[in-house]
């Protein structure tokens, strides 16, 4: 059976609506047992919130692809099919347990290599380098990477969920224009289920998908970046193209991973430093914040495509832009004072730009 732009679309719709109508069933489900994110010091709500979307979001998929997989199997691609969904799972089960029980830092990190190395054994990881080793790590370590990313954006309303429409839509639009048609209906599947638990997930959002979610999409979306694949002309610069595409979601985690190095605190706890909370500090509404990431990572996702269609000069032209870009970026969001000790270095500056006379007396 050959997979095309009917079953694009319907993998898409059926994601979606599945989405759209087990979010509202998962949200009654967690008011009733009362499974809520509190708020708390470093998080953006005021109110508690319901926090098992991503129990809609991974049943809605396995739905959807588990179909694809019972009615295709183009070059024995289902056990393949099979084999991913069930590391999501086994993720989405891991983050299903944090947000119940709170799992500590290494176990989580033991399960999501094991992930990243489930992904080598099904040969889809990458090897660029023609060095065995060196590929498992670096394709570990964009797992890893990626899981963990889609979770730390994972801090404002209707954030994280856009972002893994958007690239998911991205990594549509190139599989789907190099002829890759099961990564192509993977992608507009995990675009659908995104999407439809956007609606609830927007500002101000009625319910958050939690670790299981996070993880789940982490997973897949990084796991879809392994597997687009481009004309010869481009092999030099398509490891450039998933990182483009990914390329909000990889910024922040960098970008908050070496600040609070910086500071001397912890990668691995929750804090209001990220991307979005630096744009809310200088002013932003929440959802022009949020609007603004998603503008940025839709072109991304445009320049990813372009770079994906010409030869490989203009693709590292492209790409070493959009690094330039983010490099002058990411230097002034390091200056938004969020943290205890640069707020204080900003204050002792106003202090000493004052006169005598206008300085506070205590």
């Amino acid at each position: 059976m050959t997979l095309g732009w009917p079953h694009y679309l319907g993998a898409f719709v059926g994601a979606s609506i599945l989405s759209l109508v087990l979010t509202p069933v998962v949200l009654r489900f967690a008011l009733r047992k009362g499974v809520l994110d509190l708020p708390g010091a470093h998080k953006s709500h005021s109110d508690p919130v319901p926090y098992l979307g991503g129990l809609a979001i991974v049943g809605s998929f396995v739905a959807v692809i588990g179909s694809v997989a019972a009615l295709t199997n183009q070059g024995g691609s289902r056990g393949e099919l099979i084999a991913i969904l069930g590391v999501g799972v086994v993720l989405a089960s891991m983050g299903l347990l944090d947000d119940l029980r709170s799992v500590p830092v290494v176990p989580r990190l033991i399960v999501e290599i094991f992930a990243g190395l489930a992904v080598v054994a099904l040969e889809a990881g990458v090897s660029f380098t023609r060095i065995g080793w060196f590929d498992t790590a670096i394709t570990v370590l964009w797992v890893v990477g990626l899981i963990n990313a889609v979770n730390m954006t994972d801090n404002m309303d209707g954030l994280s969920s856009g972002l893994v429409v958007l690239s998911s839509l991205s990594f549509f639009a190139i599989a789907a224009a190099n002829g890759q048609y099961l990564v192509a209906t993977l992608s507009a599947a995990l675009a659908g289920c995104a999407l439809g638990f956007l609606r609830l997930n927007i500002h101000p959002a009625r319910i958050y998908m939690g670790d299981a979610g996070a993880y789940f999409l982490g997973f897949l979306t990084a796991y879809l970046g392994l597997k687009i694949q481009f004309r010869e002309s481009n092999e030099s610069t398509t490891f450039a193209v998933p990182v483009i595409v990914c390329i909000v979601l990889i910024f922040d985690a960098t970008m908050v991973t070496l600040t609070r190095l910086f500071h001397r605190l912890s990668p691995f706890k929750g804090g209001r430093d990220h991307t979005s909370h630096r744009l809310v500090k200088v002013g932003l509404p929440i959802k022009v914040a949020v609007g603004a990431i998603h503008v940025v990572a839709a072109s991304a996702g445009v320049i990813a495509f372009v770079v994906s269609r010409v030869p490989s000069g203009p693709g590292w032209v492209l790409s070493t832009w959009v690094l330039l870009l983010l490099v002058v970026a990411g230097s002034l969001l390091s200056f938004v004072p969020v943290y205890e000790s640069s707020t204080h270095a900003l204050y002792k500056l106003e202090r000493q730009s004052l006169s005598p006379k206008d300085r506070p007396t205590s």
